[in-house]
């Protein structure tokens, strides 16, 4: 289990499941007319995503600055999101 974690898999499987789920949310909302906007969830989504893309990097051994772009698009995400619930 801990060669699981270490190597990534988890945060791979994580990221999947996450992506999965954006589509599964698209198209509910699209086809059926059911279920949020996209415009309701996706940033905070974008947010989370770009968090695991910063602990995959560090897991994989990345250099500090794929890191850094990580943290920035997920502060991006999250200040965007933040706007919107505002309103």
């Amino acid at each position: 289990m801990n060669a699981f974690f270490a190597s990534g898999l988890a945060v791979d499987l994580v990221l999947a499941l996450m992506v999965a789920e954006a589509l599964l949310l698209l198209a509910l909302h699209r086809y059926a007319g059911r279920g949020p906007a996209p415009g309701d969830w996706l940033a905070n989504l974008a947010s989370g995503f770009c968090l695991l893309l910063g602990v995959r990097a560090v897991l994989a051994g990345a250099q500090w600055p794929l890191l850094a772009l990580a943290l920035i698009g997920s502060l991006i995400a999250h200040l965007t999101d933040l706007k919107q619930r505002w309103r």
